[in-house]
C-alpha cells in the first residue's frame, strides 16, 4: 500500500461480548444509547450509538464469568469527562430513580478535578471514559513529593480512579492513619477521615469494611472527624475532592440510641 492510499479518517468499533440483550439493551437505553441494529440469529449482534461513538456487542466466549468484570473494555478520549458523567447519571436517575453505584451494572464515582470514570455493564464490560489532558504517568504508592497521610490520600486516589479498587484505598487510608494520625496535620486526618467515610459509604459492605479496616467504621471515623478542632477553611479543604460531602453529613455525630426500658418483672 502506498502513502498516498492511507488517509487519516479511521473509526475504531469495540466489539464486546453480551451475555444478556435485554440486560445489555435495557442499561444503555438508560444511558441515552440508541440502537442502531439488533438480532439474534443467526448470530448475536447489537450496536448502539451514543453522542459520536459506537459500541457493539457479539456473542460472548464459554464460561465466561461477568461478576469478574475482566471482560472486555473501551476507552473514549474527551475534552473534559464531567459532562459525559452529569449526564450519564442525570439519565441513570431518570430511568431507575437512583444512580446504580454499586453491583453490576453500575457507574463509578467523579470526584472534583477527576478525569476519569468508569460505565461497568451487566456483562462485566468496562467503558472507560477518559479526559486527553489527563497525567500520562502515575505514582503508584503515593507521589513522592508528598509524605505521610497526603501521599497515603494520593496513593488511595489512584486506587479508587484508576483502578475501580475502592477497598484497597480503604486499606491504604486506614493503615496510613494509624501510623501518622499523631503526628500529621489536622486537615490532613481530617481529609483522611472524610475519605475514608465516602469510600465506605460507597462500597455499602459492612461486614467487607469491618474485615478491610479492622475496629474501625463509618460511624467512629465521623465521631473523631466532628471531634477536630477545624477552622470553616479547613472543614472546607478536608471535603472539596469528595464526590458529594453534603449528602455524606460528614459534621454529624451518630445519633446516641435510644434507653430501652427493662421488662417488668
Amino acid at each position: 500500500m502506498t502513502e498516498a492510499a492511507v488517509r487519516a479518517n479511521e473509526t475504531t468499533v469495540p466489539v464486546m461480548p453480551c451475555v444478556s440483550v435485554e440486560e445489555t439493551l435495557e442499561f444503555y437505553q438508560a444511558l441515552g444509547f440508541h440502537v442502531t441494529y439488533q438480532q439474534t440469529r443467526p448470530y448475536l449482534y447489537l450496536a448502539l450509538e451514543w453522542s459520536g461513538f459506537a459500541l457493539h456487542f457479539g456473542k460472548p466466549p464459554k464460561n465466561m464469568d461477568p461478576s469478574q468484570e475482566d471482560t472486555a473494555g473501551c476507552l473514549v478520549m474527551v475534552d473534559d469527562v464531567a459532562p459525559y458523567h452529569s449526564e450519564f447519571t442525570r439519565a441513570l436517575r431518570a430511568a431507575y430513580g437512583k444512580i446504580p453505584a454499586k453491583g453490576r451494572p453500575r457507574i463509578t464515582r467523579l470526584r472534583p478535578g477527576a478525569t476519569r470514570f468508569t460505565v461497568i455493564d451487566p456483562s462485566g464490560n468496562s467503558i472507560i471514559f477518559i479526559q486527553r489532558d489527563e497525567p500520562e504517568e502515575l505514582e503508584y504508592g503515593g507521589s513522592k513529593n508528598l509524605t505521610g497521610l497526603a501521599r497515603a490520600l494520593d496513593n488511595a486516589r489512584i486506587f479508587s480512579e484508576f483502578k475501580n479498587d475502592d477497598r484497597t484505598a480503604l486499606r491504604v487510608l486506614t493503615t496510613a492513619l494509624r501510623k501518622h494520625e499523631a503526628t500529621a496535620p489536622t486537615v490532613d486526618v481530617a481529609t483522611t477521615l472524610a475519605t475514608l467515610i465516602e469510600i465506605a459509604t460507597a462500597l455499602d459492605d459492612t461486614v467487607g469494611i469491618e474485615d478491610t479496616a479492622g475496629i474501625d467504621g463509618i460511624d467512629n471515623w465521623r465521631r473523631r472527624l466532628t471531634a477536630l478542632d477545624l477552622t470553616a477553611s479547613q472543614r472546607h479543604q478536608a471535603t472539596k475532592a469528595l464526590h458529594d460531602a453534603e449528602s455524606l453529613h460528614l459534621w454529624r455525630t451518630p445519633a446516641a440510641p435510644e434507653p430501652t426500658t427493662p421488662d417488668a418483672p
